[in-house]
This record gives C-alpha cells, structure tokens and sequence, in this order.
C-alpha cells in the first residue's frame, strides 16, 4: 500500500499585513488574487490533484479567513481542512502537521506554476528514507524560463540555485521547520542563516566554499536527520508570486502551459 502525505499550503498574510497585489486586486489575501482567471489557490490545488496519494489538504491561514478561501476549496473537490496560523512560519507547519502520522509536503498558496511532477519527486525521497527533501532550481534554468524570474540565487561551489518553495518533511524531519521561525526570504536577511543554521554554515555559504551534497550533509548533521535535495529541471518551478514582476511573469508562462 502506498504511502499517504498530507500537504501543507501557507495562505496566510506575511506579518498579518494585506498584501499590495490583494489590495490592487481588492481581495483580502492574496491567495486570492485572480491570475488568468482563477485565484493563486487554485492554481496550486488544481496541481495538487494531479499528484495522488494524498491524505489530506491543510491550508495555514488567519482564524476568520477560511470562509472566504473555502469556495475555492470546495470547488477543487480535495479533501482539505483549515487550520488556523500561528505568527510564524515554524508554528504555523508545527500546528498544521498536528495529528498526521506520515510525511508531510509543504508549499505556499502563490506558488502558481507548481507541476504535479515536482510534488512526486519530493515525495518518492521522502518515500525512500529522506527526513527532509528540498526543491532547488539551477540559476540557469531559471533564467532560461524568464530572464528576469528570479533575482537572488544561492552560491556554491558547484553552481548558483534557488528554491521553489516546496519541501518535504518526515515526522522527524519536522523539526526543521524551526529554521523559518523568523521568516524565509534567507537571501534577503543573511543573518537569518546565520540564527538558522550557523555562522560557520553563513561563511561557507557566503564564499561558495561548499558544494550542494555538503550543505545538504552538514544540515544533516546539524539537526541529526537525513536532508537532500531535489534540483528540478524546469527552472519556472522557482518563480511564485511575490510582486507585481513576478505576477506578470508567472502570468506569462501560466499562457505558455496553456498554449
């Protein structure tokens, strides 16, 4: 029998504050933004039900707002419950994941041009043994989707890649949700690696000093699991939609799926 995975989709408002594409768009969240003509939620739960084997949707917003996503929900026809956010990313997996027995799959509601075969692959590693499995997309496949999908890569030694906002999560490997205690965005705020991971782990980050199987191999160490990642071919994976640019990019290559 196969083994079943609850996913977790992050919807709620970052630092509870209306973001400028749902105030554009004169929506409450932006999960709710329509982009060619169906919200962001959608988008992610109509690739979600492509993947099979899932026992469970939870979606992590603000207490009160579930009544405004759940016609999305119940149009997708998936078997999704709401779970209320905590006031920070880590919390807000801990309480989702609250109950389930088996791995866990977690992304974020704005990641529009997420495959049905990117949620499998992280799922088979998981499958196989992985604690905690990260999707990744080399520098140049992500440029090659769009010149300008993405702005910050993370150097190693072995080549510059971005994350695709997809991760994977045994019961054990959970505890990793700690390292988003004070937010994503590592690029952004470097010292978040460093709070997260280590100062050491910063600096051999900083000078490319390691490769992508040694980082994976010191996070291992690091929180005693087995980590790894994904590299997915297809650079658009790394592209969600954080701005205005990055909406009309992934309103751009939502057209040429389509077409």
């Amino acid at each position: 029998m196969a083994e079943r995975f609850t996913i977790i989709i992050l919807a709620a408002q970052r630092n509870g504050r209306l973001d400028p594409l749902a105030a554009e768009a004169g929506v409450t969240h932006k999960c709710l933004v329509p982009i060619r003509g169906l919200p962001l939620l959608a988008h992610v739960l109509s690739a979600l039900g492509e993947v099979g084997d899932i026992d469970s949707i939870r979606i992590s917003v603000e207490d009160g707002a579930a009544e405004r996503l759940r016609p999305i929900a119940t149009l997708s026809g998936l078997p999704i419950a709401f779970v209320t956010a905590a006031d920070n990313i880590a919390d807000s997996v801990y309480r989702a994941a609250e109950g389930t027995t088996g791995p866990v799959v977690v992304t974020t509601a704005d990641n529009v041009l997420l495959p049905p075969r990117a949620v499998r692959q992280v799922m088979n590693r998981l499958a196989s043994g992985s604690d905690a499995v990260v999707a990744l997309a080399r520098k140049e496949d992500v440029l090659a989707a769009h010149p300008q999908g993405q702005r910050r890569f993370y150097r190693l030694r072995d080549g510059e890649f971005s994350n695709c906002n997809l991760y994977g999560l045994s019961q054990g490997g959970l505890k990793l949700a700690e390292t988003f205690r004070e937010g994503g965005q590592f690029k952004k705020n470097p010292m978040r690696i460093a709070r997260a991971f280590g100062l050491f782990n910063l600096l051999l980050l900083r000078f490319a000093m390691v490769g992508l199987a040694g980082a994976m191999k010191r996070l291992s160490r690091r929180f005693s699991v087995k980590a790894e990642a994904v590299v997915l071919a297809d650079g658009a994976h790394a592209i969600d939609v954080d701005n205005r640019r990055t909406y009309d990019i992934a309103a751009e290559l939502l057209d040429r799926r389509a077409a």
